[in-house]
C-alpha cells in the first residue's frame, strides 16, 4: 500500500524517524495499529451506552436542561450583579 502525505507531515515524519532512529514505515505502522485499537475501545463504549439507552437502563437527559441548570450554578457562584 501507498500512502501520500502533504509536504510538511512527511518532513516531520522524516524527522521523527531521524530522531528515533526507525524507519518511517515503522512508525507509520504503530501509529496506524495504536489507532485502530483505540477505535475499536471507542466503538465498544458507544455501543454498550447506546444499548443502554435503549433498554431503558438509563435515561436520556436533555441538553437544553442541563445547560440551564449550569449556567443557574455559575449565576449563583458569582453572585448578584451590582
Amino acid at each position: 500500500m501507498e500512502v501520500h502525505f502533504k509536504p510538511e507531515w512527511e518532513a516531520k515524519l522524516a524527522e521523527m524517524a531521524d530522531v528515533t532512529g526507525r524507519r518511517a514505515d515503522d512508525l507509520l505502522e504503530d501509529a496506524f495499529a495504536a489507532y485502530c485499537q483505540e477505535a475499536a475501545v471507542i466503538r465498544d463504549m458507544l455501543d454498550s451506552r447506546y444499548d443502554d439507552l435503549e433498554s431503558g437502563r438509563v435515561k436520556p437527559v436533555d441538553g437544553e436542561d442541563v445547560f440551564a441548570r449550569l449556567r443557574r450554578k455559575s449565576e449563583e457562584r458569582r453572585g448578584p450583579r451590582a
